[in-house]
């Protein structure tokens, strides 16, 4: 089986008409985490964003295939059912929507998708208590609109607690650290390590090295002006501590 997940190659995007990605190039293989740093304004959030397709950000140039698949083809939940998965930056509140029925609606669209029947009622009960356990989440949170009135460390925990449920391929963590103290930080971690295995890969997108002291990425990428102009190991990590992005070229 081809070990690579997800190929970019020469990627060109613009938001607004202004140039954002300027010629990206990336290779993720299976089981792979891959941090991807850089400054305010490199491009990494766009990029997140191109990928699972967001509306208003138009690919100018370039390919991105994930597994085997023309991604930039596909809708954007066409992209979610293939299995990416994005972890945003500042998760939305939905009022009316309970955390249940939410995760209800969006794992059976995953199985129809894949050709599978709905879970009934108590199938998805189920599921649902052995995964809010999983990442540690209180059984009362099923209850409760999703993300209203939650606490960053909640949001963030709830995130996993979905990628937990739908199982994704590839996920894509979009500065999830912005604004969490250490120990939401580690709540983030220690979903993401234990979900961790030989099929599915991570993005995960962050200025700080904080972040990769509990997340340890295989690769990591720096991305500045819309390319990336340095990959390496664990090690550039300490590089950019020292050195700030200024110093790496």
């Amino acid at each position: 089986m081809n070990d690579i997940l997800l190929e970019i190659k020469d990627l060109h995007a613009r938001v607004e008409g202004k140039e954002i990605l300027k010629g990206v190039n990336l290779t993720v293989r299976r089981g792979e985490v891959h941090s991807i740093m850089g400054p305010n304004g490199a491009g990494k959030s766009t990029l997140g964003a191109v990928l699972t397709g967001r509306p208003g950000y138009e690919v100018t140039e370039g390919s991105v295939t994930y597994q085997g698949q023309d991604l930039l083809a596909l809708k954007p939940e066409e992209r979610s059912w293939a299995g990416l998965f994005l972890s945003f930056q500042y998760p939305v509140e939905v009022p009316g929507v309970s955390i249940t029925n939410f995760m209800k609606a969006a794992v059976n669209a995953h199985r129809k998708a894949a050709g599978k029947s709905e879970l009934s009622a108590a199938e998805f009960l189920k599921l649902l208590k052995e995964k809010m356990a999983f990442v540690g989440m209180k059984g009362e949170f099923a209850k409760r609109e999703l993300n209203v009135g939650f606490s960053g460390g909640e949001k963030k925990r709830n995130e996993i607690f979905q990628m937990a449920m739908l199982e994704p391929t590839l996920s894509i963590l979009d500065e999830t650290d912005s604004g969490l103290d250490v120990d939401a930080l580690k709540i983030v971690a220690q979903g993401v390590n234990s979900l961790r295995n030989e099929d599915n890969s991570y993005l995960v997108i962050t200025h700080y090295k904080r972040l990769l002291d509990y997340i340890v990425p295989d690769v990591v990428h720096v991305l500045k002006d819309g390319r990336i102009v340095r990959t390496g190991g664990r090690e550039l990590v300490d590089i950019i501590e020292e050195k700030g992005y200024a110093g790496i070229e």
